[in-house]
């Protein structure tokens, strides 16, 4: 058949589709028993609409789906078709069921070819994404092995069609649509000679699943984040740089942003109050206001119903000077990551030394990492983060220079395509020549997606304008992260080589 002479039209099955029907599953079922009586398929299209699909040419009825609703943990299990049937051939369909269960697809032999299997199981996905339904499942006849089985055990078999050694029509289609074969069973269908009794258990996961809860304890899929590209200018007092910081806090709140993000260092200018011959003492006198700031930070993140990752600033502890973030949340929570790869200069003129712990944090919208400059230049850091099901990486930075800021942006972005995640990075600019090491600042502060058809072509979401005092925001979906991760184009941290490498920690 010419493909220009198609008319395709994919649409719900009715009970006046049943002489086709019939005539169809007789042709492509004629070796089990052919069609369904039309009571069957009467009760089916009565009890589950949406879930009897069809696909008509120039309204002949091509290919069909039948489908029902299950429970997951008796279907996932073991079974019999037969324990799909009730009395008078009719069909289990539990209107509470969690999942899908794929009773039959079939084609008619002139349309193979054409992909309409493909449009049929695609239809399903997309249902059993639309009921937040946990899984679809399928027992899976393989009608080929007849013709191996005296030289594989049905365990063989199905690893050799899996390598694509063998091509079974059923077992080959259902892992190409990206079912996982889960279980074998034993006379599954007794009458069907050709797969010998045998049948693979399938499953196809839906990644998008929401297991019912409260609606007060489900979390956040949709994100907002603000970022404040902060002018470094001279301050006289603790109090007014808290100021400053509060008016970016309220600016970002009164946009309902989940998360408002500082730059590194963003207090800094406070070191231009005391001595700046002595760099070491400088950075001391600095940290004698991170208490006062982690304490009012949190106090805003509550007030203003924003978490707040408070850029960073030096911690004293045991004698020695950290770099800390803390992240504020909006129940009063305040966590604490410190940077892990000190800079050169950080070392020589500060004595900063590195922590030694680095984790992800829950919070009430998605999980968070945070990755302070110099951090986001070691791909180990996104790679543990991954490991932890991260999905946005916030990168409070300074940089004095364009060379050095386009480290941070490269490889921000080389971690949000490697490791499936949003990346946000944010940092200081103006000049400030009245602080030693601190005199000019460059920035342009960005938010980094995948790279993949759900996001911006570039996979730049948002960013401003270089070296300009301003707020930013981006929308970020966590269920793309989900698809991308399970369905993208490519996937990155599926398609890794465990079986050569692995990253420890110490």
């Amino acid at each position: 058949m010419a493909h220009e002479e198609l008319h395709l039209n994919l649409r719900n099955l009715t009970l006046d589709d049943y002489d086709q029907l019939q005539e169809l599953m007789d042709e492509v079922y004629d070796d089990i028993g052919g069609a369904w009586p039309k009571e069957t398929i009467k009760a089916l299209v009565e009890q589950f609409p949406d879930g009897q699909i069809c696909i008509e040419d120039n309204g002949h009825l091509v290919a069909v789906a039948l489908t029902v609703c299950v429970k997951y943990e008796r279907f996932s299990n073991p079974h019999a078709y037969d324990d799909l049937i009730l009395r008078n051939e009719k069909i289990w369909h539990n209107a509470n069921g969690d999942s899908l269960y794929g009773l039959d697809v079939f084609i008619h032999p002139e349309y193979r070819g054409y992909r309409l299997g493909r449009r049929l199981y695609e239809a399903r996905k997309e249902l059993c994404r639309s009921m937040n339904l946990r899984a679809i499942l399928a027992g899976g006849r393989i009608p080929n092995y007849f013709k191996y089985s005296e030289q594989y055990t049905p365990e063989e078999y199905i690893h050799r069609v899996d390598r694509k050694e063998i091509y079974d029509p059923i077992l080959t289609f259902q892992l190409s649509n990206d079912f996982q074969v889960t279980r074998l069973m034993h006379k599954y269908l007794p009458e069907d000679e050709k797969s010998l009794g045998y049948a693979t258990l399938l499953e196809w996961r839906n990644i998008l699943y929401t297991p019912p809860s409260s609606v007060l304890n489900v979390k956040k899929t949709q994100v907002r984040l603000g970022a404040v590209q902060w002018q470094m200018r001279e301050f006289t007092s603790v109090e007014e740089v808290l100021k400053q910081v509060e008016y970016f806090v309220d600016a970002l709140s009164d946009y309902k942003s989940d998360f408002a993000l500082f730059p590194e260092f963003f207090n800094a200018p406070l070191m231009g109050l005391t001595d700046q011959m002595d760099q070491t003492r400088a950075i001391r006198f600095l940290a004698g206001f991170t208490e006062q700031f982690r304490n009012e930070m949190s106090e805003m993140a509550v007030s203003y119903n924003i978490n707040i990752i408070t850029g960073s600033m030096p911690l004293i502890e045991n004698d020695r000077v950290y770099n800390v973030s803390y992240l504020c949340h909006r129940d009063g929570r305040v966590d604490e990551q410190r940077k892990i790869h000190i800079t050169p200069h950080e070392r020589r003129d500060w004595v900063i030394e590195g922590g030694d712990k680095f984790q992800v944090f829950d919070t009430d919208a998605g999980r968070v990492a945070i990755m302070i400059c110099y951090d986001i230049e070691f791909p180990e850091l996104g790679r543990i983060a991954a490991s932890q099901d991260v999905d946005i990486i916030c990168v409070p930075f300074w940089t004095d220079t364009k060379n050095g800021y386009l480290r941070v942006r490269h490889c921000a972005q080389a971690r949000a395509i490697e490791n499936e995640c949003y990346v946000v990075i944010t940092g200081s600019v103006g000049n400030l020549p009245k602080v030693e090491n601190l005199d000019v600042q460059y920035a342009q502060s960005s938010v980094f997606s995948p790279s993949d058809f759900a996001f911006p072509h570039d996979a730049v979401m948002a960013e401003t304008t270089p070296n300009t005092e301003m707020i930013m925001f981006s929308d970020m979906d966590l269920e793309k992260l989900k698809l991308v991760r399970n369905e993208g184009s490519v996937t990155n941290l599926k398609d890794r080589r465990v079986d050569l490498y692995e990253l420890k920690t110490r």
